[in-house]
């Protein structure tokens, strides 16, 4: 028996593998549409506006999920969006495994913050937004440990915005943890199973 009614049906925009899993694990049915949207514009255009961490990234998740809404009105469509930030400073994607590293040893011994967004539409219109903030301290691990992770992830590291993966090897560049670990992949699932509950698109 579904724990998932059939209607309406779910839309992640997002092409997040990370994502993706976390929604499969939980037994959820859904489509995967990656928005198109230039996030790098709209990164800058809030940052130019003086706009927090936070709130950029629950603007990116809307207009992820906005952009492939229009084409699935129907649908439920869930857009995501993380930014992590240490002090002032805001992380992208590294470009390349050099890049990986040189913001890797910026973030070694110290806190940061993954504000990390997910906002939902249906009808032509937002209907739920939440921000969840995990709190991660990497340990103050030497440039050997670095060189070898990295030389055992590769370009995988490539793929998160914090260039580790917390579901595989990047656990080890960790102090402590605070937050929800479906949080920290980039999909607060809780909240978000919460929501689709109270949307009766989930048995209660």
């Amino acid at each position: 028996m579904s724990l998932q009614l059939e209607e309406p049906r779910l839309v992640l925009a997002s092409g997040s593998t990370a994502r993706a899993a976390v929604l499969r694990a939980a037994g959820l049915a859904f489509e995967v549409v990656p928005a198109s949207v230039d996030e790098a514009a709209a990164k800058q255009a809030a940052k130019a506006e003086g706009a927090p961490a936070g709130e950029a990234a629950l603007m990116l998740a809307t207009l992820k999920a906005t952009a492939v809404a229009r084409r699935r009105p129907e649908s439920l469509v869930i857009g995501c969006d993380q930014i992590l930030v240490r002090g002032e400073t805001w992380f992208d994607k590294p470009a390349d495994l050099p890049a990986a590293r040189t913001q890797l040893l910026a973030l070694r011994g110290a806190p940061h913050v993954l504000e990390t967004a997910v906002v939902c539409h249906r009808h032509g219109a937002e209907i739920w937004r939440h921000l969840a903030r995990p709190r991660l301290v990497m340990r103050d691990f030497s440039e050997a440990f670095l060189d070898a992770y990295l030389s055992a992830e590769g370009e995988s590291v490539l793929t998160s915005v914090g260039a580790y993966r917390l579901e595989s090897r990047g656990a080890l560049l960790f102090e402590r943890i605070e937050g929800e670990h479906a949080a920290i992949l980039g999909l607060p699932l809780l909240s978000l199973l919460a929501f689709l509950r109270q949307h009766r698109v989930l048995m209660s």
